[in-house]
This record gives C-alpha cells, structure tokens and sequence, in this order.
C-alpha cells in the first residue's frame, strides 16, 4: 500500500505559466470613429440631441438611450476631477471643455504635484495609432486656454475590428497531492489517486478532502490507463483556437480503479464510426505520447477504443 500524502512535503516548487486569451473586439461605429481619429490627433465626441457631449465617442447615450445627432471634436483641454495612483501612474478623469462626462487617461505629473481642479491638456504619442494610448497622457497646464467643440464634416472610417490579446503570468504550486500525481506521469506513465474514506476508489485527481464526506482522503492508489466512457460529445466543428483538428471525441473517462472522470479527447476516423462505437460504457485505453514526458496531462496523447 502506498504512503499517504501527508508525508510528502508541502513546499514544492513552482512552475510559471500563462492564459494567453487571443481575440478581436468589434468596436461599434461610435468607438471605431474615436480610434481612426486618434491619428489624426482628433479626440471624438457623440452630440446628443438634448445638448449633450460625450467623449470619446458613444453609440448610445447613457441617460436616455438616444443615439447621437452628430459626431463633434472635443478640446484637448480640460479640467481635472479625479485621480488615484494605480501601479506607479497616476490615472484620472479630466472634464474635457465643453462636455458632460469625465474622461479617464493617465496623468503625466507626480502624485505630489496634482491637486483637483488643475487645468490638463493632452499630449500626443506619434508612435501610437488606432489606440486611445495614442494620448500619451494628460499634463498638467496651468495656463491652456478653455476649448470649444468644434462641429466634423468628415471623418476617417470607423475600425470594424481590433486585435487584441489578454495575458496573464502566474506562478503555479502543485503541491503535494498533484504534485505527486504529474511526478507519476513524468517518471513512471502512471495515474495515482488517493482512496476515499474507508473505501479502495481512488479520486483522480487526487485531494485533500472528499467532496462527498468532506473528510481527509486516506492513502494513495494507482489506477489502470484504462478505463470507461460515462460521458462524451463529438466535436465536428472548427472554433478559433482549436489545437487539435477535427473531427474528435471529448470524453469524460472513469479509469479502472477511480471514482471520478478524467475529461480527454479520442481521435476518430469518421462521424459514423464515432456514432457507432463512442458511447457511454465504451471501454478505452490510452496513448501515451512517444519521447520524454513532461509531467502534464497531455502526456497523454489521447484515448483509444479497445476493440472487441
């Protein structure tokens, strides 16, 4: 019998990883018309039809829910309402001159140095097009003469789509119960769970607790690489993203000595063969990837149907 987990140290080491969230915004018309502008050194504004001025631009006015009788060009001049210091900068809304909402931006001056109701103006990054970054920021200028809103005739198209991407860098502790079970799968090619209370299933992945009894789980189990199909959903379509060609099975797997699915794919040939053989209650094996192992699931290259 296996050792329980508490004998295992707890201070393992990290790994760092990422979610990297690639997409395309779809500005609107009101919005796309601020971004093709700002190359210009345009900031644009929506006028509503009670009189009043929004920047940057809106489809739709947030106190009536009118849309705008005209786009206008707002002053890069105006007055400071509000700030706070946000990760070193100093961010802020400016009431623009002429208008009826406050602009946020970053302020270009020390947070020692501002105070509420200081004249700003815009300054301008000629480096930076199609991005509201292309105001560098706002300085602070005690002696900018009040602006106007000036009427546009004309003005570039408005962007139908921005690329875009999200982020996000972190640092991921294992600790001892997965910690243990991706060793299993780098060093040995095997499943390891730990037993529920006073019963020989193992739940995979393995925990601390049982999410049933809520008690401490017992010691650990290895569990076959094969197992049995309780749920699936064949994937025929092609989304953004995808990393794995189509068609396909997603499948929720319980391995032979576990109580819990494990959620992983099986590759097909065909819709029809899928439709014939994948159901709940198919038996599978998996496949393991060929070369070294690198402590992930994906050391598992997919599920097969075991034959006969």
């Amino acid at each position: 019998m296996f050792s329980a987990p508490d004998s295992y140290p707890i201070d393992l080491p990290t790994f760092h990883s990422e979610i990297n969230l690639p997409y395309t915004l779809t500005p609107g018309r009101a919005a796309g018309t601020f971004l093709a502008e700002v190359k210009n050194r345009r900031i644009v504004a929506s006028r509503f039809a009670s009189g009043q001025v929004v920047a940057p631009a809106q489809d739709f006015s947030s106190t009536g829910g009118e849309e705008p009788e005209a786009f206008v060009e707002a002053p890069q001049t105006g007055v400071l309402t509000a700030f706070t210091r946000v990760d070193g900068q100093v961010i802020g809304f400016i009431r623009l001159d002429g208008c009826d909402n406050d602009f946020p931006h970053r302020i270009l001056a020390d947070l020692d140095d501002i105070s509420i109701g200081q004249r700003v103006e815009a300054e301008w990054d000629d480096s930076v097009e199609q991005s509201i970054l292309a105001i560098k920021g706002f300085r602070i200028a005690p002696d900018a003469p009040v602006g106007a809103v000036k009427p546009l005739v004309a003005t570039e198209e408005p962007l139908g789509v921005i690329p875009y991407a999200m982020k996000l860098d972190y640092e991921h502790a294992y600790g001892p119960y997965y910690g243990r079970m991706f060793d299993e799968i780098r060093e040995n090619g095997r499943f390891m769970g730990v037993r529920s209370p006073g019963s020989d299933v193992a739940l995979l992945p393995p925990r601390e607790i049982d999410d049933v009894t809520h008690s401490r789980t017992g010691t650990w189990k290895a569990c076959a690489d094969t197992g049995t199909i309780r749920g699936c959903s064949i994937i025929n379509m092609e989304v953004y993203g995808q990393t794995r060609k189509v068609p396909y099975v997603y499948a929720e797997i319980v391995l032979d000595g576990a109580s819990t699915r494990m959620i992983h794919v099986i590759e097909i040939d065909s819709l029809e063969e899928a439709k014939e053989k994948i159901k709940p209650g198919t038996r599978v094996r998996a496949v393991w990837t060929q070369g070294e192992r690198k402590g992930r699931v994906s050391d598992i290259e997919r599920f097969e149907v075991i034959e006969g």
